[in-house]
Formats: structure tokens, C-alpha cells, sequence
């Protein structure tokens, strides 16, 4: 057996694979022991793991403001935040650059090539406003209902969107590139694997309702935001495998954006 193939084989450990995705998905120090694909595999399986830290850190910030008198649209606005400076704003990047290369109605090559470009077209520059903007409302409108439901939505939002990287990264998705973080993960996850991690988002949403003071629709209303927000990843994910060929970091980025926001608007509405 050569060494490749040995490397594709080995298994790293749990400890390795949290290592990984705290190391990948978010600026906290934890120093990356294994960058392989089997670190990869247990990584991706843990990234709603990370969802779970984000969204917690999230959710108290604007818990804190929330209960020092801040308006539910400024604790919304810093929850929104938090996110993006612990991830440095690479999902967010990567939203933008795909909403770019889905807009120039290019060739898939060509198509790429404007999404490694490091300026952002009109495309990107809409959808992340409008991706921003929606959040934050959604936000402010559980943060208006009290602070724990604002924080169950910070949480369910912040989760649903790392578990959509976990279905993203499962077996016979193609990465579009041989190189980057797309070829890395991808095709990595187990298909039994990545299901089992979305039914836990969709178990903890469960719980994050019926942990909400109020009626018991709350129970529903997350668990069905967090499957409509895992769906519109889904979708998101089949226009962008189809389009470009694969997946690539930014498009990691963009499904976990839109899991995220589709959650919560979910939530708010419901």
C-alpha cells in the first residue's frame, strides 16, 4: 500500500478532528494537529460542534446588551457580528464570491476565475446586504420576544449553518478544483454520517424550543426552521455543483450563510 493511500485510510481521532474544525472555521487558536483527509472527515462531522460555540458567544453578547437595556435591533447587530470576526468573514467572502460567479453567467472555468478575484462584484455586494439585512431583522424580531428566544434563534442559526457544511462536504459531492479547502473536505463525510448530523441540528432545535418560555409551537416552529434552512443549503448546493462543477471553499461559505439566515427568518416568522 503506498503512503496515499495509507494517509486516506488512517483515522484521526475525535480530538484531531475538532482541532481540525475549530482550526478551519473559526480564528481560535487551537493549533491544527492533522490537515488530511481523514482529520477532514471527523472535522467536517464535528462542525456543528462549532456551530455551537459560535452561536452561544453570539447569542450572549446580545443577551448581555439586550438585558442592559440595548434596543432588540442593536443586540441583533452585534449577535450578527460575532459570527463574522470569529470565522475572520470567510463565509461571508465566500456568499459573495459565489454570488458573483452564479451572476456573470460565465463558463464554469471562467466562472471560477472570477470568484478567486479578490475584489467583490455588484452580485456579491447585493446578496450580502440583503443576506446582513435579513439576519439582523429576523434577530431583532425573537430579541424583541426576550432574550431567550433571541438566543435560541443565534444558536439554531449558528448550528444549521456549520451542519450544512457537514452535508455539503459527504461522499459524491466533487470538489471543482484539485486544490483549497473545497478539495480537502469534500467527499469526505460518510452519506449515513452527514444525515445523522442534520436529524442532531434538527434534535437540538428542538430543544432550543421547547426550552423558550411561551407557547409549545416554539417547539415546531425552530425544528422547522432549522430543516427549511438545511433545505435552501441543499438547494444552494446543487446550483453551485451543477454550475461551477464541484464545490470550493466559497461555496462551504455561501451554504453556510444561507442556512444560517434562512433559519432565522424562518424562526421569526413562525
Amino acid at each position: 500500500m503506498d503512503s496515499s493511500s495509507s494517509a486516506e485510510t488512517d483515522r484521526a481521532s475525535a480530538a484531531q478532528g475538532l482541532r481540525f474544525a475549530f482550526g478551519t472555521l473559526t480564528v481560535l487558536p487551537v493549533g491544527v494537529e492533522r490537515w488530511d483527509r481523514p482529520a477532514a472527515r471527523v472535522g467536517m462531522v464535528c462542525a456543528p460542534a462549532v456551530g455551537l460555540v459560535v452561536g452561544l458567544v453570539a447569542a450572549a453578547v446580545g443577551a448581555v446588551l439586550l438585558v442592559c437595556g440595548a434596543s432588540a435591533l442593536l443586540a441583533a447587530v452585534a449577535a450578527v457580528a460575532v459570527p463574522a470576526v470569529l470565522t475572520r468573514g470567510l463565509h461571508l467572502d465566500g456568499l459573495a464570491d459565489v454570488a458573483d460567479g452564479l451572476g456573470s453567467g460565465k463558463p464554469a472555468e471562467e466562472a471560477l476565475r472570477v470568484m478567486k478575484q479578490s475584489d467583490i462584484g455588484p452580485f456579491g455586494v447585493i446578496t450580502l446586504v440583503f443576506v446582513l439585512l435579513g439576519q439582523v431583522a429576523a434577530l431583532a424580531a425573537l430579541y424583541g420576544q426576550g432574550w431567550a428566544i433571541g438566543t435560541a434563534g443565534a444558536v439554531a442559526s449558528a448550528v444549521a449553518a456549520r451542519g450544512a457544511l457537514t452535508l455539503a462536504s459527504r461522499e459524491g459531492v466533487p470538489a471543482a478544483r484539485p486544490d483549497g479547502l473545497g478539495a480537502a473536505v469534500a467527499g469526505t463525510v460518510p452519506r449515513g454520517a452527514a444525515l445523522g448530523v442534520a436529524g442532531l441540528c434538527v434534535a437540538l432545535a428542538v430543544g432550543l424550543g421547547a426550552a423558550c418560555p411561551g407557547p409549545m409551537g416554539r417547539i415546531a416552529g425552530f425544528a422547522v426552521a432549522t430543516v427549511l434552512g438545511l433545505g435552501a443549503a441543499e438547494a444552494l448546493l446543487r446550483r453551485c455543483t451543477a454550475r461551477f462543477g464541484g464545490v470550493t471553499g466559497d461555496v462551504f461559505g455561501a451554504v453556510a450563510e444561507a442556512a444560517g439566515c434562512c433559519t432565522l427568518v424562518v424562526a421569526a416568522v413562525l
